[in-house]
């Protein structure tokens, strides 16, 4: 029967042909949109819709970098700052470990319950005037920390606000 008819059964046979996998192979038409003229006054309109786009991408770019560095200085801060935390940690860990050290080795040499009372009561005297300084050293250098952390976000975030105002 496709040969009695002739060429557009042939050519409607082949676009739909089958593919070796068993689907048919479909094509999606192709619809050609008529040449029309844009008025001036919708150019114009798109012009400045584009030109209004490329500004802001351009402000949204400097915004980015700017909480780009940002965060890149108060992360660098905030990292300092811990590391300096931990090492006064180590720093008081190793003096507390020392003077534990030489208590027990005063202990040895007691000789009287009442030389150990007055060791034990002078060691103690001692530990609570070294953890009050120690504590007054992490407290200062916890304060130094977090104000050098907060600062730049401060400031950064008062030009962003400010600079959004405008």
């Amino acid at each position: 029967m496709t040969e009695a008819t002739g060429g557009p059964t042939k050519a409607k046979t082949a676009k739909h042909a089958a593919s070796p996998f068993g689907l048919p192979g479909y094509e999606i038409p192709k619809f050609d949109m008529p040449n029309m003229e844009m008025p001036e006054a919708m150019r114009e309109i798109a012009e400045k819709g584009v030109a209004q786009s490329k500004d802001t991408l351009g402000k949204a770019k400097a915004a980015a970098e700017q909480a780009t560095d940002l965060l890149e200085s108060t992360y660098t801060t905030a990292a300092k700052g811990a590391a300096d935390y931990n090492l006064k940690l180590f720093e008081i860990a190793r003096i507390n470990t020392s003077t534990a050290f030489d208590y027990a080795h005063e202990l040895l040499g007691v000789k009287s319950p009442s030389e150990l009372v007055e060791l034990s009561t002078a060691h103690a005297r001692k530990q609570l005037e070294t953890m009050t300084a120690q504590t007054k050293e992490l407290s200062e250098l916890a304060q130094k920390v977090t104000t050098q952390f907060a600062e730049p976000l401060k400031t950064g975030m008062t030009k962003a606000f400010n600079g959004k105002a405008r």
